[in-house]
């Protein structure tokens, strides 16, 4: 008997590869797809399946491709950018297929909400022509689960499913279904010609893939998740995909005027169903976020077409529900709806991000800044220490793993600033390694400072390899960040802790004065985390009457420090890490003593 709940959509689609019988679970933590691998830990024991947080994509694709070619059903979840470290591996598989159902889950990021760019997964599912599942809701998500395994499985080929950050992280009533009692039989047969990918192989590989487009794409015409609904007397048709189809059934629904309309939820998208769409009206107007996939292969088939690329639709950003009716309203000449902003008469402050009271991360970089003179230059990377743009502390930032690299560039430019690099415990396992083993055989000059809070705390505190720990909690080998940095040929080494202000100032004027590529570890947990695990710290507080208004304090940029009536306060955000305390050269910022 089916059952509701009301959960996230990575819940629904954890639930759904619940139901499908998933035997291997791999990915790398990446907002918004970080809650599926959460979601499905707690089950992992219960239903014997194996879950992992891999130290990167490509490798986290790769498990899951080796389980798949072994008959296993897979998932490997991601983010959209993601995708460009797992592109090797994935534009290969499309060819080789798979024998388990192989999902690789890659969300997209509409409007950058905690992204470094917008970047649309279909582009990569016809770049390596493979389908592509675009889901609306959390519903349709974990419905398209079972589906997308058996086509899968079917076709023999890799699928995509591309939820966008309003599917995963909205919520919705979901209707459960039954899970499955009994596990898949396993086994590896070998095949020369179909996984070793020697040139001769690959070429008699891609007539297979180029052979099975028009029968995915004639099936998915058939599917639940494409759908052509003809209106008599209708002069607009509308096509949309993914989260705008909500939107658009949403503005459709209040309408009186006669509308076809074409729902688009899996790719390749067979011609037939634009065809007939476009034979029974004068214009068409498509609707999909980031690039214009559907609306490329719309002008093939129809006349008079509206979109992106003639600037009906927006190309950035996310949609909602008031643009998609101005959209629509406009096509079909009604009046445009203006947006009801209420009239503000308090001015607000701006509140961007910035580090937690207590982060380890502000004391290293207060401790970088102090000893580093004002021309050196700060390369940084992805993660909480990218807010080190606040104090001054990061010039660069690129992509996962490349501020070593990045770091290694400037040195070698023919500048003289000194040059520096902060990057996380997390990020130097995903792709920081090859970075430093480079920088050490290029001979570069550069000092990076990797920055181990014992987390990957910008995606939700998942573990990783350093800290000892898997995604069930269980307990693991703990690899040694100081034993890889020396296998890398790393002559100066140190770990601090950065909460010592003396001795990290100390390790970071000796790596100024030395030449080569010199590596810190500032060692120190997460704020939050360390609060989890029962760690607590004794809070300060600062004594008036020795309190002498120098804002020293305040200026290391704590939000639990303030400035008022001349004297620096202590609020109850205070995290205890005593940093304040070490800086204040009158003594007057103490242990609380209740």
């Amino acid at each position: 008997m089916s059952s509701k709940e009301f959960l996230l959509g990575n819940e629904a689609i954890a639930r759904g590869l619940l139901e499908a019988g998933i035997d291997v679970a791999t990915g790398y933590p990446g907002t918004p797809s970080s809650e599926v691998l959460a979601a499905l830990a707690p089950s992992a024991n219960e239903r014997k399946f194996h879950i992992e947080w891999s130290v990167n994509e490509k490798v986290a694709l790769e498990v899951a491709i080796g389980a798949s070619w072994a008959g296993a059903r897979s998932v490997c979840t991601m983010k959209h950018v993601g995708l460009n470290v797992a592109a090797d591996p994935f534009m290969t598989l499309s060819h080789t297929g798979v024998v388990g159902g192989l999902i690789l889950l890659s969300a997209d990021d509409p409007s950058c909400h905690s992204s470094q760019n917008e970047q649309d997964t279909r582009m990569y599912a016809r770049f390596a022509k493979v389908p592509c599942f675009d889901p609306a809701s959390p519903q349709e998500a974990m419905s398209m689960i079972g589906y997308a395994y058996e086509f899968s499985e079917k076709h023999q080929i890799p699928v995509i499913l591309r939820p966008t950050t309003r599917v995963s992280h909205g919520k919705s009533d979901v209707t459960l279904g039954e899970l499955p009692s009994e596990r898949r039989e396993k086994k590896f047969v070998k095949n020369m010609e179909r996984f070793v990918v020697l040139p001769k192989h690959t070429r008699s590989l891609l007539k297979k893939l180029n052979a099975k487009q028009e029968v995915m794409a004639k099936e998915l015409a058939s599917s639940p998740w494409n759908r052509l609904t003809l209106k008599p007397g209708a002069k607009l048709g509308i096509i949309a995909s993914g989260v705008a189809t909500a939107y658009v059934e949403e503005v459709l629904a209040g309408i009186d005027l006669p509308v076809s309309y074409l729902k688009i939820g899996a790719y390749p998208i067979d011609s037939e169903l634009i065809i007939r769409l476009a034979a029974g009206v004068e214009k068409v107007l498509v609707l999909e976020e980031l690039m214009p996939v559907v609306e490329e292969q719309t002008r093939i088939y129809a006349k008079s077409v509206m979109g992106k690329m003639t600037g009906e639709v927006p190309h950035e950003g996310e949609f909602d529900l008031l643009c998609v009716r101005n959209i629509i309203n406009k096509a079909l000449g009604l009046p445009v709806c203006d947006p009801q902003v209420p009239q503000i008469c308090v001015e607000l402050p701006q509140r961007p991000p910035a580090l937690c009271p207590g982060c380890p991360h502000r004391a290293t970089f207060y401790a970088l800044k102090s000893v580093f003179k004002e021309d050196s230059i700060f390369a940084s990377d992805i993660g909480c220490y990218t807010l080190g743009t606040q104090l001054g502390a990061v010039d660069t930032c690129l992509c996962m793993g490349a501020s070593i690299t990045i770091a290694s560039g400037l040195s070698i430019s023919g500048i003289n600033n000194h040059v520096a690099c902060t990057i996380g415990d997390s990020t130097f396992l995903h792709t920081g390694i090859p970075g430093l083993i480079n920088a050490v055989y290029n001979k570069a000059n550069i000092t990076a400072v990797i920055l181990d809070n014992r987390t990957t705390a910008m995606t939700g505190h998942q573990p990783h390899p350093g800290i000892g720990q898997t995604i069930t909690g269980a307990p693991s080998d703990e690899v040694s960040l100081e034993s890889i940095v020396k296998a890398c040929g790393v002559k100066y080494l140190q770990t601090v802790d950065p909460f010592d202000m003396e001795t990290t100032k100390a390790a970071f004027k000796k790596a100024y004065a030395t030449d080569g590529v010199k590596v810190i570890i500032a060692r120190q947990p997460c704020i939050i985390t360390a609060k989890k695990e029962g760690i607590r710290r004794k809070r300060y507080e600062v004594i008036p009457e020795l309190c002498e208004g120098c804002r020293r304090c305040v200026k290391f940029g704590c939000p639990a420090m303030e400035f008022k009536d001349g004297k620096a306060v202590s609020n109850e955000m205070c995290a205890g890490c005593g940093v304040c305390s070490d800086l204040c050269q009158f003594g007057a910022i103490k242990v609380r003593s209740d």
